[in-house]
């Protein structure tokens, strides 16, 4: 499996798991919408993101939470883009845009984005003919359904073979349309057209995406599968956010994509310290 990204002008190194933490500039994410939609304070937390660890900053400029109202493109690179330059000149860190629209991509890979994660798995239209003009990587994550109805009793035949299923035939529909293989990330999309057990099967079962090949992305954080398991609010879900990317890491995961930087360094360290003993 490959042991380093090529992002751009720079280098993420796999071999062990890298934190990628999140930016949010738009109003209405669940957990810190409206925290960071002025270029002062989102450079500000890219700072301390940077000053905890994380090796990648993940901008996204719509809502992708249940219910979420959908944006449209030009008030998507409205948000999205001027934080990106703005962090391009000021920071050495590796910039991800979470987008699903080939125009938001056009201009994030023109401005200096070092990766696309994409929670469509580059389905909309022009996506795949966008991203195989570049040599960026890009992460594919599986959502049944759309954000507006996905939690609507989302239904399997068997979870993890389905979503196993959907990756081969969007890695083939990437290889039909010229990109590379060894560009792309999975995620299998924790909370994304998923019931509290199948989330919690799909991490129990995380490992098994392995036998695809490509690097692993686990986004975990805070979301309402920890919630509604602990009866917490968002704010108060921090020791639940670290025991499931603590679960993910220790099956594959070679991202975690987190609020907490910090505290999911200290966790990672941890892990790290006991496989370098097994």
């Amino acid at each position: 499996m490959l042991k380093t990204l090529t992002c751009a002008e720079q280098f993420l190194d796999l071999k062990t798991p890298q934190v990628m933490g999140i930016l949010n500039v738009t109003p209405d994410s669940f957990s810190d919408g409206g925290k960071f939609t002025q270029i002062d304070s989102a450079l500000s937390q890219v700072e301390q993101m940077i000053s905890d660890g994380a090796k990648v900053i993940d901008i996204g400029g719509e809502s992708t939470r249940p219910g979420a109202v959908d944006v449209n493109e030009k008030d998507e690179i409205s948000r999205v883009i001027p934080v990106l330059k703005a962090i391009k000149q000021r920071f050495e860190v590796i910039v991800s845009i979470d987008t699903s629209k080939a125009g938001v991509m056009s201009e994030a890979i023109a401005n200096g984005a070092g990766m696309i994660n994409d929670v469509r798995a580059l389905q909309n239209d022009g996506c795949v003919a966008i991203m195989s003009q570049c040599d960026l990587p890009v992460c594919l994550m599986h959502m049944q359904g759309l954000p507006r109805s996905m939690q609507t009793s989302p239904q399997y035949h068997n979870l993890i073979d389905d979503i196993k299923t959907f990756f081969e035939q969007r890695l083939n529909d990437c290889k039909q349309g010229g990109i590379d293989k060894q560009r792309l990330i999975l995620d299998p999309g924790f909370g994304f057209g998923k019931s509290l057990e199948q989330n919690y099967k799909l991490l129990a079962h995380f490992s098994d995406f392995q036998s695809l090949g490509l690097p692993l992305l686990a986004g975990l954080s805070r979301k309402s599968m920890i919630g509604n398991l602990l009866n917490r609010e968002v704010d108060q879900r921090l020791a639940g956010s670290l025991t499931t990317a603590v679960l993910a890491a220790q099956q594959g995961a070679k991202i975690i994509r987190v609020h907490d930087v910090k505290e999911t360094m200290d966790a990672l360290k941890v892990i790290n310290a006991v496989i370098d003993q097994a």
